[in-house]
């Protein structure tokens, strides 16, 4: 398509709904704009969201960026292990899973790949996998500054959204590079969760708001 929606990153986002066994993927710029989308998808604002007490410190900037609140739940040791879900809502933070038919019906699971230690590296840029057709559609606006697939001199615009779209050439080397996640027969490989530590982020008063 020529606006809006590149057909490199349709093509991308089928394949990445095939290999995590998705009905819908919808790639975005980095995974912490794709939990705060989901988020705000759900309208979180003024509920309570319980997530581990150590994770990557975005998670709860888009927790108040959304107008939630943060609760902890305390983890034992330094480390987190692969996707967690925020606590009640339908949103899973998937930064460190990504693997064939990982997709867990009736979520919003954001994935990651953005950064070294992510099993899909591609530098930068994120996804959300749901099996919700609506909010696919909303996912495809929302992160394209509320715009249709189509020339902004054509638009009706009547949708507030966000510059959170993931650019071409990204895309394009995801499509290239999502080939080694699949065996020659086409059948899918299996990549383990991601082990990572991280700061107890519930000492810090900066999210107590």
């Amino acid at each position: 398509m020529g606006y809006g929606v590149y057909k490199v990153t349709d093509e991308f986002e089928s394949k990445l709904a095939d290999y995590t066994g998705a009905k819908y993927a919808v790639t975005v710029d980095n995974a912490s704009n794709a939990i705060f989308m989901a988020l705000m998808y759900e309208k979180v604002n003024g509920l309570n969201i319980t997530i581990p007490s150590r994770t990557y410190p975005s998670v709860p900037c888009e927790i108040i960026h959304a107008g939630a609140k943060v609760k902890w739940e305390k983890v034992k040791g330094k480390s987190i292990t692969g996707a967690y879900q925020l606590k009640p809502t339908k949103v899973w933070d998937s930064a460190l899973s990504f693997t064939a038919d990982m997709y867990i019906p009736n979520t919003h699971m954001c994935l990651s790949f953005t950064g070294p230690y992510k099993t899909f590296k591609l530098s930068k840029g994120g996804c959300i996998i749901t099996d919700d057709y609506n909010a696919y559609l909303w996912f495809k606006r929302a992160r394209y500054s509320g715009r249709r697939a189509c020339s902004y001199h054509d638009d009706n615009f009547d949708m507030l959204g966000w510059n959170f779209y993931m650019m071409p050439e990204l895309a394009a080397r995801g499509l290239l590079l999502i080939d080694q996640f699949y065996n020659h027969d086409g059948s899918k490989k299996q990549n383990k969760d991601i082990k990572m530590s991280y700061p107890d982020l519930s000492k810090f008063k900066i999210y107590d708001q």
